[in-house]
Formats: structure tokens, C-alpha cells, sequence
């Protein structure tokens, strides 16, 4: 029997993206003076996926064409790398407006998530007591 719907492994998962996105915006900003250091970010992949799975099948026409089966579907987010752009004359591409602006996002992200699942677990309590 799954406890609310699955809803504690949902928030489990956002809440372990939520950190993943803070450790990477993080080191993004100790890193701003860093000479050809490249900014990383997180891509919460997982949603998209699962709807791309369950809604309809895909059919590969040419062998060029992307196939969605070949997901990795153990980690719900993965961290990557921007090599493309510049902003520093030292190589390094930290844009320190856009991580701040990023890591006030994901703290309230991050509390929202906590928010919730102090709710659900205020809840069961309730329920336990007896509705008291």
C-alpha cells in the first residue's frame, strides 16, 4: 500500500533535485574567479520522461532519429556542463547575477517542497491521533 499516492517519493525525488541544484549553483558561485572554470547546471529530466513512456509509443523511421527508449531512468536529474559561452576574459563563464538569481529560486523551490511534506506528515499525525 503506497502511503498519500506515492506523494512522499515524489517530494523525496524534488527534494533531492532541489539539493543537487543548490551543491551545483554553489560551486558555481565559489567558483566565479576560477579560470576556465565552466558553470554546470541540473536538468530535472524524470517528468518528461515518464510522460514520454507512458503517453505513447515512439517509432524510428531513420536510423538518425533519437530513440526515448534508451533513458537512464536510476537518476531523475543529471548535472552537465556549459562549454559554449564565455563571459570572463579568463575563460570562465560564471554569470554571478543569474546563479544568485538561481540559488533565490531554488531555496524557495526547496522550502515550498519541505512545506509540503511537513503537511502531509502533520496529517498522518492527525490521523493517528484520532482527529485531534
Amino acid at each position: 500500500m503506497e502511503l498519500f499516492g506515492g506523494t512522499f517519493q515524489k517530494l523525496e525525488n524534488s527534494l533531492n533535485y532541489a539539493s543537487a541544484k543548490n551543491r551545483t549553483i554553489s560551486n558555481n558561485i565559489a567558483n566565479v574567479d576560477t579560470p576556465n572554470y565552466k558553470s554546470k547546471d541540473v536538468a530535472f529530466k524524470n517528468v518528461l520522461n515518464e510522460e514520454l513512456n507512458t503517453s505513447f509509443e515512439t517509432k524510428r523511421t531513420h536510423p538518425k532519429h533519437i530513440p526515448f527508449n534508451n533513458v537512464n531512468s536510476n537518476q531523475s536529474f543529471q548535472t552537465f556542463t556549459d562549454k559554449n559561452s564565455m563571459y570572463n576574459h579568463n575563460g570562465n563563464n560564471v554569470d554571478i547575477d543569474k546563479e544568485m538569481s538561481d540559488l533565490a529560486k531554488n531555496q524557495i523551490y526547496y522550502r515550498s517542497l519541505v512545506d509540503r511534506m511537513n503537511g502531509k506528515f502533520s496529517s498522518l499525525q492527525t490521523v493517528i491521533r484520532g482527529g485531534r
